[in-house]
């Protein structure tokens, strides 16, 4: 320890020193043992503790947890999988008689079982000797294949099992890589999973996959005792459509090889026979042509990417470490080809002087581990800059687009939409392609740093020209959609909210010119789900036009292009989700709300009903005591604007009783987190069954599938703009409701949404009682730049010598800490490398400043999601509300809810054993 102490601490050590002192310092309370009554006597009816008597109903609440619900209900919708001839598809759909397959012939108007589930399981007994019934066949998805006339599926079986015929598969290099390396990373991307390198083979897995064809024609199902599946496609290669070429990182730089030598890597990637060309010498750190640090990409998947890449590209120099071996491959950044195969583009991202942001990994192993990454944070003045190249294959040509315009700018390519109709099911996608069909143009588009000012562009591969085929100019943030080339490329579908709304309008790409807006109204259009050229239709869905519809509802809709014929589709009051076939004849519709149950049927083109698909059985679910939620409407503060929301009751309510209300939150803009489809195991359904009236509930600003005027309603007052809808939604809703409470308002929310709960605490301490806020970005100066300039705004300055600079300023949780009443807690992971948890730290600070009594959850080794610590602290919410709204809470130190749910397994935590023909 004195050695250490000794040493010369770096920024980044006195970064580490200072993070630990301020974890040392903060309240930490899970149980609310530093919570005081603050008032709460005057909350309650005068009845016993001071909450109206009534007590937390934690026996309920076990009943409804979303692992319980799970066993109740099943599919609720129908995910069409549409073949490779005509207009026929396939879906799977399970209740609790098992899981079914079906076949439907929209011409023919039939759905029919792909097979018998009784013969298939008597079949898959026979074969594997391992026991099945049809209500427990373990078969999860199949693809078709030979035309149509066939399908195939596999099957994880124990690995000891002797299955008659099957012949294990060959251990190629490929698949052995990282055998005794340690293993990669292997949670979910920044969830905080680790899978530490240990030096150490793997465990042999509990399971081995046998292969299965089965005839449509004959009903037999064969064993495919020689079938190998197709190779894994290696992680660290683009390949051009034509598959002739390869694209791929080594350090910092591109590189390429052919076909036969990608056939070589592929079998054993340290090949030295492998032929390779180099593309680029100037690749460094955070200026890169690898994608996740600094290259290609958006900066939070840079940031997601680069714990794993890092871990990864260390396990492989320790590999080659020794051996005289050129650096590992990796993924390059985001190729985009043309679809001629003859060039590809990228954008570049420059991060060199983004500043550093740092979390530590308390549980990383051996040692706790510091994570280092570049972030810009909104008004610096070193931000991400981009700039676009374009290489020929053939005469390894490097072109640099002219796209320079606006300082700070963002730039993105647009893809075309591929077909994979008729290809492979096992052959992974094509890689993204141009937006045109040929390669002598490369349409872009480029964003202001304020986000004001959008162009549509069209750049010349071979010269690096660029031509502006049109502006976008509005004085708050501009929103886009992808664009859409029809007419053998002369004409452009494009995207803008111009006139307030959200509509679709048609370019002339030669010209710039345009053309007509294809569709009008005082509703919002959202994505193109079909073009038929040769009618001039376009298919769409849109949210808003239906009068006496909640606006946030969606329908399909078709219209000429030249802006006649609009035609709804898909008639009912209900959110409606859509699938339609390639040739744009027939469509599958989930339409759902969230008071009734869901409904899937398919269409055709011209909005009639050609079958009735599936429709949830909820015999048992209602059985079990559910009862739907319930939508409401209300005014916004102003006493104008419709507010849209939904109100869950415990499944004991009482009308004579007094209810607590607690709000759920998330301000937006991207969305209101206000719940519009039938979601039984909705967190709001089990957190009402203690004792609560829980209410969702939208807010001007707070969503994009309304006007631009409502979208914006924030901007420049990006911490205060929704509470006040908040407050006048729960006044409203006490006001028609005895039932309710209004003395005893909680509120929470996640990430944004616990932005907003400690926000509404402070705003408005003598409404709102208790907040439970959860990896908040309560300092929005230190959240990314790209989420808090746009929606709060940044000013773009130019001096008298023309050079621009940006301003940023925004209010903070921190600053009105000094009126806290209420009971707050805060929760944050401590590798948060979203909403860094410097966020919730500077407000903890503030609090202890202004002699303020809070409570503070800090939980190790988890992102912004929690991952597998969610249900602890669904039941550390429960407590808390319980606590402070009702005036008790469960005391035992166990989570028996939690507890009584997982198998107990032996000393050294392992599951039991898998029986026989159960998939892992």
């Amino acid at each position: 320890m004195k050695n250490r102490l000794a040493l010369k601490r770096s920024t980044r050590q006195r970064f580490i020193l200072t993070l630990c002192f301020t974890l040392v310092l903060t309240s930490f309370s899970p149980l609310g043992l530093l919570a005081q009554d603050n008032g709460s006597k005057s909350n309650g009816n005068g009845n016993g503790n001071g909450h109206g008597g009534a007590k937390p109903n934690y026996e309920l609440a076990s009943k409804w947890t979303s692992q319980k619900v799970g066993k109740l209900v099943f599919d609720t919708s129908v995910t069409p999988r549409w073949l490779e001839t005509g207009d026929r598809f396939w879906y799977s759909y399970q209740t609790s008689q098992g899981r079914s397959f079906y076949l439907v012939d929209p011409v023919r108007k039939s759905k029919t079982l792909l097979f018998d589930n009784g013969k298939m399981a008597a079949q898959l007994t026979s074969l594997t000797r391992i026991p099945y019934d049809a209500q427990h066949i373990p078969i999860t998805t199949v693809r078709f294949v030979k035309k149509d006339t066939a399908l195939q599926f596999d099957l994880n079986v124990p690995r000891d099992a002797e299955i008659p015929g099957y012949k294990p598969p060959a251990q190629t290099d490929e698949q052995g890589q990282g055998r005794g390396q340690g293993q990669r990373g292997q949670g979910q991307r920044g969830q905080g999973q680790r899978g530490q390198g240990t030096g150490q083979a793997p465990p042999p897995p509990a399971t081995k996959t046998v292969y299965f064809e089965y005839d449509l024609a004959t009903a037999k199902l064969s064993l495919l005792a020689d079938y190998k599946p197709p190779a894994r496609r290696p992680t660290w290669a683009s390949i051009s459509p034509d598959e002739k070429t390869i694209i791929f990182a080594r350090g910092h730089n591109l590189f390429m090889m052919d076909a036969e030598n990608f056939e070589k890597a592929k079998k054993n990637q340290n090949d030295t026979t492998i032929v390779e060309t180099q593309l680029t010498t100037d690749g460094e750190e955070y200026y890169s042509f690898g994608a996740g640090r600094g290259g290609g990409g958006g900066q939070q998947q840079q940031q997601d990417d680069q714990q794993q890449d890092q871990q990864q590209q260390q396990q492989q120099q320790t590999q080659t470490e020794g051996k005289d071996q050129k650096p590992p491959r990796s993924a390059p950044t985001n190729i985009i080809w043309s679809r001629d195969s003859r060039k590809f583009s990228l954008v570049r991202r420059d991060q060199r002087k983004v500043g550093d942001l740092w979390v530590i990994d308390s549980l990383a192993q051996p040692r706790p581990r510091l994570e280092t990454y570049r972030y810009a944070m909104p008004g610096e003045e070193n931000i991400t800059q981009s700039e676009m190249i374009v290489f020929d294959r053939d005469s390894k040509a490097r072109v640099p687009i002219k796209a320079e315009r606006f300082k700070d700018q963002t730039i993105q390519i647009p893809t075309g939409r591929i077909s994979t109709r008729g290809l492979d099911p096992e052959r992974p996608a094509p890689p993204p392609q141009w937006l045109s069909e040929t390669s002598d143009k490369l349409y872009f588009t480029r964003l202001s740093r304020d986000m004001h000012k959008y162009d549509v562009c069209v750049a010349n591969p071979e010269t690096g020209e660029v031509k502006t085929l049109f502006e976008e100019r509005l004085n708050v943030y501009i929103e886009s959609k992808p664009l859409r080339l029809i007419n053998n490329g002369q004409e452009l579908l494009f995207w803008s909210e111009r006139d307030g709304w959200g509509h679709y309008y048609l370019y002339d790409t030669n010209t710039g010119a345009l053309k007509n807006q294809v569709d009008s109204g005082e509703f919002v259009a959202n994505n193109i789900e079909g073009i038929d050229e040769k009618t001039r239709t376009m298919y769409f869905t849109a949210n808003g036009r239906e009068n006496g519809e909640d606006p946030y509802f969606s329908h399909f809709y078709r219209v000429n292009l030249d802006g006649s014929g609009l035609k709804l589709l898909n008639t009912g009051d209900a959110m409606h989700a859509v699938n339609a076939s390639e040739s744009n004849k027939y469509f599958v519709d989930n339409s759902s709300k969230i008071d009734c149950p869901p409904k899937s049927t398919l269409y055709d083109a011209a909005g009639n009903v050609v079958l009735e698909l599936e429709t949830p059985d909820l015999a048992a679910l209602m059985e079990a005591g559910f009862k739907y939620p319930e939508p409401f409407k209300v005014k916004a503060d102003d006493g104008i604007t419709d507010l849209y929301g939904v109100m869950y009751k415990p499944f004991d309510f009482d009308p004579k009783k007094k209810y607590p209300i607690i709000a759920y939150v998330y301000p937006g803009p991207q969305t209101e987190s206000v719940t519009k489809t039938f979601s039984p195991r909705n967190t709001s359904v089990g957190l009402a069954q203690f004792g609560f009236i829980m209410i969702e509930v939208g807010n001007r600003g707070g969503n994009p599938q309304r006007s631009k005027w409502y979208h914006s309603y924030g901007y420049g007052n990006l911490r205060d703009y929704g509470l006040a809808d908040k407050k006048a939604a729960i006044e409203q809703l006490a006001k028609r409701h005895a039932f309710i409470d209004i003395d005893r308002v909680g509120i929470w929310g996640h990430s944004g949404g616990g932005f907003m709960s400690a926000a509404a605490l402070l705003v408005y301490p003598d409404f709102f009682k208790v907040a439970f806020s959860e990896s908040g970005n309560h300092e929005n100066n230190i959240y990314n730049n790209t989420w808090s300039e746009k929606h709060h705004g940044v000013k773009e300055v130019t001096d008298k010598d023309g050079k621009v600079t940006f301003e940023y300023n925004i209010e903070k949780n921190s600053e009105i800490a000094k009126n806290l009443k209420g009971n707050l807690m805060l929760v944050t992971g401590d590798i948060d490398n979203n909403v860094h948890p410097a966020n919730t730290y500077r407000l903890a600070d503030a609090l202890i400043k202004a002699n303020k009594r809070f409570d503070m959850l800090v939980l190790p080794g988890k992102r912004h999601g929690f991952a597998d610590a969610s249900d602890y602290v669904f039941w550390i919410r429960a407590d808390y509300f319980c606590r402070h709204l009702l005036g008790e809470a469960a005391t035992s130190i166990d989570m028996t809810e939690l507890n009584r749910e997982k198998e107990q397994s032996g000393d050294k935590g392992r599951r039991p054993p898998t029986p026989p023909g159960r998939q892992q």
